[in-house]
């Protein structure tokens, strides 16, 4: 299958959905700023103290040190407490814009459709979810307020040196040049060289992920050193991508470092040349130096912070590029006539070019139970997926009474057809959460009528807690055979006119499938079942039975018309149940 890598937002993008969220709370944000101002007013009064202290010695004048040390600890403590307030402001502030940027996110992975996210891999999602969810909160809680803070500082600080003395702001613009060329040389590489890098990093999470999970695969093919390679060539790209941000970091670092000293050293040299020429006081110059020393703090964080804002802004961007993925269909108005499902001439392709169905027709009658069987890699589960509506046809259509199901709401989609696989999630929470995720008003008496359905009631019963057991991450540890279950009761309980099984009961034990599908049977009597059967007892059951070879269905019909036939499937049913096929004694 072609992996996809999905979409990614441009920056026009990015900057609107800052904004957006950055004004939503207009009034949090006024009185955020507002504490931040008002503490970086208070910390303004130190130096404008002590530039008078200088002054007054300067002159002789009686100084009382007393009054002055308890004026000046009196505004160090009323900073500290606005400071105090303004940060727990600020916090409550980014945390409420990361709560809804977060269910925003939510929204959108769950809107995805199902053959994006499939094309698209684990490693790519896990990593948006994971790691750049992680960044941007570090960006929200922090880089965003503490870069705000900087910046009222800095235009305070800026502001107070004016009303000092306007000719000593001359020496601050020397360092100017610096810091804009440095900066600008930083940010016109930066972004995209942290997409790069979240991009690598999703590339090696993609890769170790389908080692692990194919693990066995991986050993009965020998397939070691290939996967081996895979992974070595990852995280050397993971490493030349980040190496490549430090790179940008540690040229930029030094150069900034270098924008802050000028400034102080300037004020002083030049602020003394100046008080000889009789232009500025003493009094001014001290201040005006203390000034340009504390606009240090300010400028640092700011600068510093652009780095995790880089980070964020790619985190972001990825965040918000799932958005850009284009729907897989179009729904229309209209609405089925019946159950009937068909599948007339379809084709269809991973990658382009390269069919895996080759002109597949197929009429399920409703109520019929249909077993699939075939070789591996046959084409069944892409069958099973186009039959389920989670992938169009390339060509040819998939309906459910007469409508296409790419034309029908999702919603109304999984009240047709609904696909299970052997890949089943337990979500943390109870056992009843889990079940009621299918029908959210169904009854305990429905939810344990189709733990029954399923074998499951027995197993749940003898738990202490019952239903509101908690399972999942640090919750009861539920066995694969026990998470099948569950998938096969919330199906149940979803209560869809057909069904389609891929391989759904292959992780429980032979003996305990048999009676889980006689069970279910009897459960879903009257519905229409498509399985794609490893176990061709299930075939043996069947009303009907295609066998799919090479994208093609080559066979079709009952159990004992296809023995009968003495065909591929005769054969494969005499090597699965070891007795010979009517075609070896002709």
């Amino acid at each position: 299958m072609a992996r996809e890598i999905l979409p990614v937002a441009d920056q026009k993008q990015v900057r609107a959905y800052a904004r957006r969220l950055t004004l939503k709370y207009p009034r949090r944000l006024t009185f955020a700023l507002a504490l931040h101002g008002l503490a970086a007013v208070a910390g303004l009064v130190v130096p404008w103290q002590l530039g008078a202290l200088v002054q007054d010695v300067q002159y002789g004048l009686p100084v009382n040190i007393a009054l002055v040390a308890a004026a000046i600890g009196g505004f160090l403590l009323l900073q500290g407490l606005l400071v105090r307030y303004a940060v727990l402001a600020s916090a409550r502030l980014g945390e409420k814009v990361l709560a809804e940027l977060r269910e925003e996110f939510v929204d959108r992975v769950l809107a995805l459709p199902l053959s994006t996210v499939e094309r698209a891999g684990s490693g790519d999602l896990i990593t948006r979810t994971s790691r750049d969810v992680d960044s941007l909160s570090r960006t929200v809680r922090h880089a965003v307020p503490e870069t705000l803070i900087a910046l009222v500082t800095f235009v305070i600080t800026v502001g107070a040196m004016l009303l000092v003395s306007p000719l000593l702001m001359l020496p601050m613009l020397i360092a100017g040049p610096v810091l804009w060329v440095s900066t600008r040389w930083y940010l016109k590489r930066a972004r995209d060289g942290y997409l790069r890098e979240n991009a690598a990093y999703a590339d090696m999470t993609e890769g170790l992920a389908e080692t692990v999970e194919g693990a066995r695969a991986v050993e009965a093919l020998r397939l070691e050193e290939r996967r081996r390679a895979r992974t070595d060539g990852d995280i050397r790209r993971s490493y030349a991508a980040e190496r490549y941000t430090l790179g940008l970091r540690t040229r930029w670092f030094p150069a900034v470092e270098l924008g802050y000293v000028i400034p102080v050293v300037a004020t002083l040299l030049v602020g003394g040349l100046f008080y000889t020429n009789g232009w500025v006081t003493l009094w001014q110059v001290t201040a005006a130096t203390l000034y340009a020393q504390q606009l240090i703090d300010p400028l640092d964080r700011f600068l510093m912070w652009i780095d995790e804002l880089q980070v964020g802004g790619a985190a972001m961007a990825r965040l918000l590029g799932v958005a850009n993925v284009p729907d897989d269909r179009t729904a229309s108005s209209s609405r089925p006539s019946g159950e009937l499902l068909r599948a007339s001439d379809v084709r269809y392709a991973y990658r382009e070019g390269r069919d895996v169905l080759h002109g597949v027709s197929l009429t399920v009658r409703p109520g019929e139970r249909l077993a699939m069987v075939g070789p591996s890699g046959a084409g069944k589960s892409t069958l099973g997926r186009l039959l389920a509506g989670i992938h169009g046809p390339r060509t040819g259509s998939v309906a459910v009474g007469g409508v296409p199901l790419v034309e029908l709401p999702l919603d109304d989609l999984r009240g047709h057809v609904a696909l299970v696989t052997q890949e089943h999630h337990i979500f943390k929470g109870t056992l009843r959460d889990n079940l009621l995720i299918a029908r959210p008003d169904a009854s305990d008496t429905a939810v344990l009528k189709a733990l029954e359905a399923v074998d499951a009631l027995d197993w749940v019963q003898t738990l202490s807690a019952g239903l509101d057991t908690s399972v999942g991450s640090g919750g009861l540890a539920v066995s694969p055979a026990q998470a099948q279950q569950l998938a096969l009761a919330r199906l149940v309980l979803a209560d869809p006119h057909t069904l389609v099984l891929d391989e759904a009961t292959s992780l429980i034990d032979p003996r305990a499938a048999r009676n889980l599908e006689r069970s279910l049977a009897a459960v879903l009597e009257g519905r229409t079942v498509i399985a794609i059967a490893h176990r061709l007892y299930t075939a043996h059951d069947a009303d009907r039975v295609a066998v799919v070879d090479d994208g093609r269905i080559i066979e079709l019909g009952s159990h004992e018309e296809l023995v009968a036939e003495g065909g591929s499937y005769a054969a494969l049913w005499s090597s699965w149940h070891g007795t010979p096929s009517p075609a070896t004694h002709q």
